[in-house]
């Protein structure tokens, strides 16, 4: 055997070594992915989201959910840590308060109060001063890993979901990099959680879930919507009742991912899709080795989110009620949206502007 041929053999025993041996901090659970139906039907490709107006965040970027305060004023979140607001008239962020860790999403109280799920840091409450408190970190003997989403219902409890129960944004390097390792893992650690400010109580809403996203809730209060990210479906959660407690899924097989739901108008729940569904994960779906394995490659062998903009309204039986998209990427990474009576804000993890339309051109009423 010459050496050329010992050096390219023993290079192919250390790199098939690696593949199989290499430790990860994933452990892969198979599982069915659904066969995707693509962008047609409620979902047919059009450009309604690819003309906008910018509202710019200055330095900062990624407004990954917005909320519009009584007087007009937009709040959103950054991935430097601030929230951010627009008064009425300014295409131009202030940043008002700085937060820490990287803040997602947020709702307003009765009172007032700003309630934000903080990735790094749990459930905050910002007090019209801009006064900032953690008030939840831990649920049922479990640290609160990564808040995601948050929504406060009329008695004033805050629901908010806990994505990810294994993978820690502040430990995996940010919320994309323990998104991405929740979902190629699967193991539905997920989970929903709702707090009593009053009491100080938490409890564990729902469980079970892969990558456990927005929440939204029903003006009446009855129901809640959560957005299952690695599932590509939202469930339907029913808080009161005959139903209380139950769960059924109202929309499944998305072609993409899920990210925050808003409640809207007129009967919307806006739900953002952060990007296209790859087929690649799709068809690892069943093979966890195999996933385990492409955990090992470098990051830039792995599959890649691709830039496309797309947020859908659902009614709360899940029939599909608008549709709007930005195939070529003019908007990207869309987390959701937030509505007003003339307005549509669409929000972004990672875009440096907040992107905003005038309802009557998107054919809203």
């Amino acid at each position: 055997m010459s050496a050329v041929i010992k050096i390219i053999a023993i290079f192919v025993l250390c790199a098939a070594a690696y593949l199989t041996l290499w430790p990860v901090p994933v452990e892969p659970v198979a599982w069915q992915a659904p066969t995707t139906v693509g962008y047609q039907g409620d979902f047919a490709q059009n450009n309604k989201l690819d003309a906008y107006d910018a509202l710019t965040l200055g330095e900062l970027h990624g407004p990954e959910a917005a909320v519009v305060s009584a007087d007009g004023t937009i709040y959103a979140t950054s991935h430097e840590g601030w929230l951010v607001k627009w008064v009425p008239g300014s295409n131009r962020a202030e940043p008002w308060v700085d937060l820490g860790g990287r803040p997602l999403g947020l709702d307003f109280d009765q009172a007032g109060n700003l309630w934000v799920a903080n990735a790094y840091l749990g459930l905050q409450k910002v007090t019209p001063a801009g006064q900032v408190s953690t008030e939840v970190t831990e649920v049922d003997g479990m640290k609160v890993l990564y808040a995601d989403d948050v929504a406060v219902t009329q008695s004033g409890h805050v629901i908010f979901s806990d994505a990810s129960t294994r993978f820690a944004p502040i430990d995996a390097g940010g919320t994309l990099e323990a998104s991405l390792l929740d979902i190629l893992e699967h193991s539905d650690n997920g989970r929903v959680l709702e707090y009593d400010p009053s009491s100080g109580a938490a409890k564990t809403l729902l469980a079970g879930l892969t990558f456990a996203n927005g929440v939204a809730l029903d003006p009446a209060g009855q129901f809640l919507l959560i957005a299952e990210t690695g599932e590509y479906r939202v469930h339907k959660f029913w808080l009161t009742g005959s139903k209380a407690g139950q769960q059924e899924v109202i929309i499944d097989n998305l072609p993409g991912f899920p990210d925050n739901i808003a409640t809207g108008l007129n009967g919307r729940f806006w739900v953002g899709i952060t990007a296209p569904r790859s087929q690649v994960v799709d068809d690892l779906a069943d093979k966890p080795f195999v996933r385990k394995m492409v955990q090992r490659l470098p990051a830039f062998m792995r599959p890649q989110a691709e830039h496309y903009g797309m947020v859908i309204a659902i009614d709360a039986a899940g029939e599909v009620l608008a549709n709007l998209q930005s195939p070529a990427g003019h908007v990207f990474t869309t987390t959701g949206a937030a509505e007003t009576g003339e307005f549509l804000f669409v929000t972004s993890l990672t875009a440096p502007f907040l992107a905003k339309y005038n309802k009557a051109d998107l054919g809203l009423n």
